[in-house]
């Protein structure tokens, strides 16, 4: 099977964030309690997105989802066109924009061959959150963003980080301390559901090699996941210990230097 299309089965098979709530999926019910879950441990994502500053403008999505991020930037009026690889997600976006009565436009498509499916258009905002380092040719979706940017195109994307507290963690967890195993660990355990055949991941050099043809106006790392995975699939928040008595101050240092999440803000050169 063709790499892309592995990928695509493995997000068809457990769609990012399908299991934040145990109420019926496609419920008003289900979805405040995925999108609560979501924001209460990835709380820096709002921030990110700033989706009250996108009201009435056009803003593209690439890697919607089961669509946390997606409802929010419509809900605050944006013109909003998502693009998804996985149909099952997808499906359950679009289910989420007609249990709230919103809308926006759908594309099931590869981000690697975006303007073979997407129409040719300027966007003020192009939003990427947890996706690109996903699929085969992470430098092919920056070349296919570049004919929907205008002068003025804001590009804001996450992408996973090199140096950082989850990958230490996998090395010492998984690997038993085998660094040089890294890229590989993190492709099998860089998500809830082990196995994910494709994930990169990017020190801030890294990053500028990647979106060389951007200007970056601003590169930053946050999140690390402080709870006990046993008991957060419960559905309980209890702390790791070295966490529980960590203060906040410390805590949040942690996470501007070593975050899992590269926050990346940019313009294309072009």
């Amino acid at each position: 099977m063709e790499l892309i299309e592995r990928v695509r089965a493995f997000w068809d098979g457990r769609p990012c964030n399908i299991s934040h709530s145990q109420k019926p999926v496609g419920s008003r019910e289900y979805f405040q309690e995925v999108e609560a879950r979501k924001y209460f441990v990835e709380p820096h994502i709002p921030a990110f997105a700033q989706f009250e500053r996108w009201r009435g403008k056009k803003v593209l999505e690439i890697g919607c989802g089961i669509g946390t991020d997606s409802v929010n930037f419509a809900r605050h009026g944006a013109d909003l066109s998502v693009v998804e690889l996985s149909e099952t997600s997808l499906d359950v976006c679009r289910k989420r924009f007609d249990v709230y009565g919103l809308a926006a436009s759908f594309y099931c498509a590869d981000a690697e061959q975006l303007t073979n499916v997407v129409p040719v258009e300027t966007y003020d905002l192009i939003y990427s959150f947890g996706v690109i380092h996903h699929t085969p040719n992470p430098e092919k979706v920056f070349e296919e963003i570049k004919p929907y940017c205008g002068p003025q195109t804001e590009i804001r994307v996450m992408l996973y980080s090199k140096w950082s507290w989850k990958v230490f963690w996998a090395i010492l967890k998984y690997g038993k301390g085998a660094f040089w195993q890294a890229q590989e660990l993190m492709r099998a355990y860089s998500e809830a559901e082990v196995g994910c055949p494709v994930t990169f991941y990017y020190s801030q050099r890294d990053v500028r090699r990647l979106m060389c043809d951007y200007e970056i106006e601003g590169l930053r790392k946050d999140h690390i996941f402080p709870y006990v995975i046993e008991k957060y699939v419960e559905y309980q928040y209890e702390k790791v210990w070295y966490f529980r008595w960590m203060p906040r101050p410390l805590f949040r240092w942690l996470e501007h230097r070593f975050g899992w999440h590269t926050l990346v803000v940019g313009k294309f050169n072009g």
